[in-house]
């Protein structure tokens, strides 16, 4: 027995009749068929819902079309893109933005080899950029950008931004991300 324990005489509410086994919350047994009914009501909920979706989609963009002459619109897209060219009055600063050593100085050989002014090259800020990417800020720089991207070998189209931007300069910048490969 435990400690503390007292041992009790027996009385009329120790024996219980079996009618009145149920312990806790005395609910009603479940009904058979409930499951359908919830189901019914998440398809039904299920169902408004997409459809108010799509109705909203439909209503913010009433003007796109998806009837039209593509060809026309992608060969004028293609025909005033510039060439990508090498410009020698633009000068290139390569960031390294991976943790391997010497990246950047093996981009700015490839690209010195290829006719580019290199002014110098640094450790990016960041070392876990995924994605290298040639920047560059004034319009007129888009040709030089794209013959950069590939003198390097980079895939991914030039960015325009400001972020490197040098007043006076003619200024390219080169991030060098994950997916860099050095040249041999």
């Amino acid at each position: 027995m435990a400690r503390g324990a007292t041992t009790r005489p027996r009385d009329r509410f120790d024996d219980v009749s079996p009618d009145l086994a149920r312990v806790g919350a005395h609910r009603a047994p479940a009904r058979s068929g409930r499951g359908f009914v919830t189901f019914a009501w998440a398809a039904l909920a299920t169902g408004v819902l997409v459809g108010a979706g799509v109705l909203g989609l439909s209503v913010i963009e009433k003007n796109v079309s998806a009837t039209g002459d593509t060809t026309t619109s992608s060969a004028a897209a293609a025909s005033s893109a510039p060439a990508a060219t090498v410009d020698p009055s633009a000068t290139v600063v390569v960031l390294n933005a991976t943790k391997t050593t010497g990246l950047a100085a093996s981009a700015a050989a490839t690209a010195k080899g290829d006719g580019w002014k290199v002014a110098s090259t640094a450790n990016a800020d960041s070392t876990d950029v995924k994605l290298s990417t040639v920047y560059y800020s004034e319009k007129s720089q888009l040709g030089a950008a794209l013959g950069l991207a590939k003198s390097l070998g980079i895939g991914r189209a030039p960015v325009r931004t400001d972020r490197f931007d040098v007043a006076g300069q003619s200024r390219l910048t080169v991030v060098l991300g994950k997916d860099f490969v050095k040249a041999s």
